[in-house]
């Protein structure tokens, strides 16, 4: 049913959540993960003019990967994994990397940003959700 599951992640604890979802599915369906990060173009210091490397390089230098602890997560699990980092508005590069990947299934948390960045740009999950033709599971944070 699904061979080529997403789960994007920002580190936040929504993203967390989605990542428990998305490696369970993939080890029910023996599917590769797919792990994206997206460096938000509209927030950060990067700029678009940079290459593949010159991004990479400099989250290396800031720590540990957004994408880590999901990489760490399936590999426990022996679930195939592919890892993306990209740089550009995320809902259009999810979108963009949906098709790119040939994604059966995306699954993605309800809480990343909060507060006024929500306010001002709208929620990424909200906009992937509408504007894809593949399945979305969205995971709410459970903050019981």
């Amino acid at each position: 049913m699904y061979d080529t599951i997403l789960v994007s992640t920002d580190g936040s604890e929504g993203a967390n959540a989605a990542t428990e979802h998305a490696v369970t599915i993939a080890r029910t369906y023996d599917a590769t993960l797919h792990v994206l990060y997206v460096i938000d173009v509209r927030m950060s210091p990067l700029s678009t003019g940079m290459d593949r490397d010159e991004v990479i390089q400099v989250i290396d230098q800031s720590g540990e990967r957004p994408t880590t602890p999901v990489l760490r997560q399936a590999e426990k699990r022996e679930i195939p994994t592919t890892e993306a980092i990209r740089l550009g508005v995320p809902h259009d590069v999810i979108r963009e990397y949906i098709d790119e990947a040939n994604t059966d299934l995306v699954v993605m948390g309800t809480h990343g940003r909060t507060g006024l960045e929500h306010a001002l740009l709208g929620s990424t999950t909200e906009r992937v959700v509408r504007t894809v033709d593949v399945p979305v599971l969205t995971v709410h944070l459970d903050t019981s």
